[in-house]
């Protein structure tokens, strides 16, 4: 049976961030992820994950910005992420260095690095050699401290001129850097979004290791995973047959948004009605 994450940007929102951790530590979570750690310090964040039993699992390296503060704040301003993007490589690596200082006061063993949305006038060749340089120069130095980092396509319909958009490119990516610690996060709500077959591509990809994280959400609305389009108890059946061992990440938003307790509310659709301890 999967391991099930909780991402505390989308759930728990009736409640003040730092809050999440003890509520979902109350409905039986033991993995946690969120899109930026970088608004509060890491500490402060470690207390919380030791004070609730909680692992930390998956976090976002910024998304732009050269100084903390500015990290904190650039994807409320609309950034996307520096991985893909000429002359923007300095903050791409204090963003990453930034990123690996959580990641080992956190003690989280994988970090998502945001590919970006090149302007229009930027040649696909140049981002991409852009793109691979700083992912192998990012996989390097993960390594020293063994963190994996990862890639994730998303689709164009939520993230206009995202730069990855589709498994096999990602898988590509991964194949023309080389680096062991270099994987795709493979989020299902994405893959359905922009090519469908997702069940095939689960067992396309899983069984070779490349996959370093699973994220789940109903389509098209970014529910709970028992509404739209997708089975995801059949899903769930091919993952655990395709030897997945990782965790899966709850990244979708409760469809009774911030109500008091809309997040407990929806957690029926886990099997067995409970998150399955680590």
């Amino acid at each position: 049976m999967p391991r099930f994450a909780a991402n505390l940007s989308l759930m728990y929102t009736e409640l003040p961030f730092p809050d999440r951790f003890a509520a979902a530590a109350g409905d039986g979570v033991k993995g946690v992820e969120y899109l930026f750690p970088y608004a509060w310090t890491a500490q402060e964040l470690a207390a919380r994950l030791a004070d609730h039993g909680l692992q930390q699992v998956l976090f976002n390296a910024p998304p732009a910005g050269a100084t903390l503060a500015d990290m904190a704040s650039a994807w409320d301003q609309g950034a996307r992420g520096t991985a893909c993007l000429p002359g923007f490589e300095a903050e791409f690596r204090a963003g990453v260095e930034q990123a690996l200082h959580y990641a080992q006061a956190l003690q989280c063993p994988r970090v998502h690095l945001m590919a970006g949305c090149p302007s229009h006038d930027v040649p696909v060749e140049q981002a991409y050699d852009t793109y691979l340089d700083n992912l192998a120069w990012a996989a390097s130095l993960a390594g020293t401290v063994a963190v994996d980092v990862l890639i994730e396509p998303i689709n164009t319909r939520d993230m206009p001129d995202y730069f990855l958009t589709h498994q096999a490119q990602a898988h590509a990516v991964v194949q023309a850097v080389g680096a062991a610690n270099l994987k795709v996060q493979m989020d299902l709500y994405h893959c359905q979004i922009m090519e469908g077959d997702v069940a095939t591509k689960l067992r396309q990809y899983l069984p070779g290791g490349a996959v370093g994280h699973i994220q789940i959400a109903g389509v098209p609305e970014r529910h709970e995973p028992d509404t739209g389009e997708l089975n995801y108890p059949y899903l769930f059946a091919v993952i655990d047959a395709a030897g997945y061992a990782g965790w899966i990440g709850c990244e979708y938003r409760p469809r009774g948004g911030q109500a008091p307790g809309a997040t407990r509310a929806g957690l029926g659709w886990l099997p067995k009605g409970g998150l399955p301890v680590a």
